[in-house]
Parts: C-alpha cells; sequence; structure tokens
C-alpha cells in the first residue's frame, strides 16, 4: 500500500487536469496534518508543477496557478528554495518561481538582492529582476538602484528586464517616497535606453517612462517633456523621424493616450 507521498508524487507527475488536482488537494490535507514547517518534500513535489507548460497546454494553467499559490503557503523558509529555482535551467520554472517571489511579498526582496549580489550571471540576474518587479511593495525601493544599474548593462538580456523592471517598482512606490535622485536617475536612463539599437528595449523604455507618468511621479513640465517624446517616435511632430520599429510606435501611442 503506497504512503501518502507516495500517492502526491504519482499525482504530481501526471499530465492530466484531475489527477494534479487531486494531488494539490492531498498536499492541503498533508499540510494541515504536519504543519507548513515539516513539508519540505511536499514543496519539492508542488514545485514540480512550475515544469507545466501552459502554452502547450493551456487548459493546465489553473493548476499552474493553484501550485503557486500553495508554495506561497508554505511560508518564508521556501523563499531560498525558489530563489535557487531561477537557475533551473527552465524557463517555464523559471518564470513561475518568479511568479511565486512575487506573490510572497517584501520579505522575499532581501534574499533576492543578496543572491543578485553574489552571482555575476546576467541570464541569473534578469530573473532575480524580473521576480523583483513582481512584487507590489514599496519596499522594492531597495531595489531601485540595481535596476538603474542592470538597465546600462552590455547584456541585452539584463538590460531589457532592467528596464522593464523600472516601469514595475514606480507603480509600486508613491510619489513621495521616490527619492529626487531616483526620479532624475530613471528619467536619464529610459531615455537613454530610447536609443538603444533593440527594438524591445526602446519599447519597455517608452513604456516604463509611461507608467511614470501614469502613477504620478512627472511634474506638468516632465509631463510635457514625454509627450513631445512620443510624438517624435510617432512621427506627428514637425521632424517627421518617426521610430521605425512598430511595437516602440504602439508603446508611444498608448503613453500619449494616458497622458491626454
Amino acid at each position: 500500500m503506497s504512503t501518502p507521498y507516495e500517492t502526491i508524487k504519482t499525482l504530481l507527475e501526471s499530465t492530466r487536469l484531475e489527477e494534479l488536482q487531486r494531488g494539490l488537494e492531498l498536499v492541503r490535507v498533508e499540510i494541515a496534518r504536519a504543519g507548513s514547517q515539516e513539508a519540505r518534500p511536499l514543496f519539492e513535489m508542488v514545485s514540480s508543477v512550475f515544469y507545466i507548460d501552459p502554452l502547450d497546454q493551456p487548459e493546465l494553467m489553473p493548476v499552474l496557478d493553484e501550485a503557486i499559490n500553495l508554495v506561497v503557503g508554505f511560508g518564508n523558509w521556501v523563499i531560498p528554495a525558489l530563489v535557487e529555482r531561477l537557475d533551473a535551467g527552465d524557463l517555464k520554472a523559471q518564470m513561475a518561481a518568479s511568479h511565486a517571489l512575487g506573490r510572497i511579498g517584501a520579505d522575499a526582496i532581501q534574499p533576492l538582492l543578496s543572491e543578485y549580489e553574489r552571482r555575476e550571471d546576467p541570464g541569473f540576474r534578469a530573473f532575480v529582476l524580473y521576480a523583483l518587479s513582481k512584487i507590489r511593495s514599496p519596499k522594492v525601493l531597495q531595489a531601485m538602484p540595481l535596476a538603474l544599474e542592470a538597465a546600462k548593462s552590455d547584456d541585452l538580456e539584463l538590460r531589457d528586464t532592467a528596464t522593464r523592471t523600472l516601469g514595475k517598482f514606480v507603480e509600486s512606490i508613491p510619489s513621495a517616497e521616490l527619492p529626487a535622485e531616483f526620479h532624475k536617475a530613471f528619467i536619464e536612463q529610459v531615455r537613454r535606453n530610447l536609443g538603444d539599437p533593440n527594438a524591445g528595449i526602446r519599447a519597455k523604455a517608452i513604456r516604463s517612462w509611461g507608467k511614470m507618468a501614469k502613477s504620478g511621479h512627472l511634474e506638468q513640465a516632465e509631463r510635457a517633456e514625454l509627450k513631445w517624446v512620443c510624438e517624435r517616435l510617432l512621427g506627428v511632430d514637425d521632424a517627421f523621424d518617426w521610430d521605425r520599429a512598430y511595437i516602440v510606435r504602439k508603446q508611444a501611442e498608448d503613453v500619449l493616450r494616458n497622458l491626454e
């Protein structure tokens, strides 16, 4: 006769919705019985669900979301294990671990920052930034210097992720709590990244600048400057020198609409 853990392991290795849901339900029963502090083996089993590909099997997306919430419910002891999974070598698992860290919230910030400083691999650092961007707390201000520096990186992936992350941060930080030096550095950096040869980074730069406006961080003169930049990217100013990339123009159009 199999043990509950053996049954859970078998169910969570399935690709069938009903069996995966049953496995997660049994995990909840075991946590209620043994407590989350004794649940490291259960964490390992549940996190195996992170390897589900929601694009290949969209019907399993609710199970993936449920597994992420279940992992978050284990408590803060899972933070180091989740940070380790940012180096899993599998995009799906890395994304799921990032979302779990984001849902844990501010308690995950310092462990992420510490690991970022310890590891120099730009791919890993990009996933740390991605995880930080998922945290909805004003305390992400602690990571602002790191993101500003990463937005200058020679590594394309890290620079791209950092440019996006800056916009996510200002959505979580009240304007009154953003120091003037960060405010200035933010605008200078996104302005600089609008000249990036990569269209994706240029699109993220104008989008992040727009998030700054939408979140109430810009004074009237700064909003006017942003409006002028959007018009230039769209080619509706007197220079008629628009950005050739559709993705950049689309983002500029969205920002301009929100400014009006």
